[in-house]
């Protein structure tokens, strides 16, 4: 005989786990309405300089540097390594703002050859339109997904799916919000990547219960719950799990470049993991959702016509 699999009272403490949710949806969207987001030059415009150096670069002596050349308003960090220097300003349009920054630093550093490796502009009606786009692109995801989901289980499906992404997304913005890290294109795409990754665990969670719908004829929508989110759980663990370990390297070793890109992945795996099985299941239940919304409307007999 096969051994029966545990089931887990996931849905015991959903109530618990919804204030939760509230919770961190109400400090994200606070902090977005009060912090807003630390755009990247890829959406505020302005320049970028990267300047290698011989040994690694003191940071705060750069800074200096530039606040003497006139560039006050400046962003200075390393690049992946210590002697790769990354110099942000504000929008600044001169095609040799790169060489005038090199000549600057090279005059406080005699005893070491600095190299420009890069002179970047980016004007600030591109970079609003980036927002914008970026902005749109995220929304006509998430209604295309609506829609696919609506053909493919059911409206209460579609409706609980999307609203557990929207949950993810507003919390990984809010924590971006809240720690100020900066946000750009990798983690615009970070984000996207974020909504596929919950989106297929959210399907998988949802096509179990919509077969233990129609096998499980006796027990109530909450015992349904439980057992497909059972069934499902070493597959969402080892997933997760897997893809944190890859993220968590990345965010420690990748540098700088794909630092925001790694934390927005690690945060919207993380919650996403959470979402899919607290938050997706959670609202199929607040929708309502019964074994007969999942069997098809019987099909009427169509009358035959008496032969004359």
């Amino acid at each position: 005989m096969s051994k029966t699999k545990k089931i887990y009272n996931f849905m015991g403490p959903r109530k618990i786990m919804a204030a939760f949710s509230i919770i961190l949806l109400l400090v994200s969207i606070g902090s977005l309405a009060v912090n807003g987001l630390k755009f990247g030059l890829d959406f505020t415009g302005g320049s970028l300089v990267e300047i290698g150096y011989q040994q690694p670069a003191d940071l705060g002596k750069i800074r200096q540097s530039m606040e003497n050349a006139g560039y006050p308003d400046v962003t200075v960090q390393t690049f992946g390594a210590a002697t790769d220097v990354l110099i942000r300003l504000g929008e600044t349009h001169d095609p040799k703002l790169g060489d005038t920054i090199l000549a600057s630093l090279q005059a406080d550093e005699p005893d070491q050859t600095l190299e420009l490796r890069r002179n970047e502009f980016v004007g600030s009606q591109v970079g609003e339109e980036l927002r914008e786009q970026g902005g749109l692109g995220m929304l006509l995801a998430l209604a295309m997904i609506m829609l696919y989901l609506a053909f493919r289980f059911q409206l209460k499906f579609s409706i609980g799916a999307v609203l557990a992404l929207v949950h993810d997304v507003i919390i990984v913005l809010g924590l971006f919000s809240i720690l100020q890290l900066e946000f750009d294109l990798t983690v615009l795409a970070a984000i996207l990547a974020v909504i596929g990754y919950s989106l297929n665990d959210t399907i998988v969670v949802y096509d179990r219960i919509r077969e233990n719908f129609r096998i499980m004829r006796t027990e109530t929508p909450v015992e349904v719950m439980n057992s497909s989110l059972s069934q499902t759980l070493s597959r969402t663990l080892m997933t997760s799990f897997t893809t944190l370990l890859v993220l968590m390297a990345l965010a420690i070793f990748g540098g700088t470049t794909i630092f925001g890109f790694a934390v927005a992945l690690l945060a919207g795996i993380g919650i996403g993991t959470y979402s899919s099985i607290y938050v997706a299941a959670n609202l199929l239940l607040l929708l309502k959702v019964q074994r007969e919304d999942l069997i098809p409307p019987p099909k009427e007999e169509t009358e035959v016509d008496d032969m004359p």
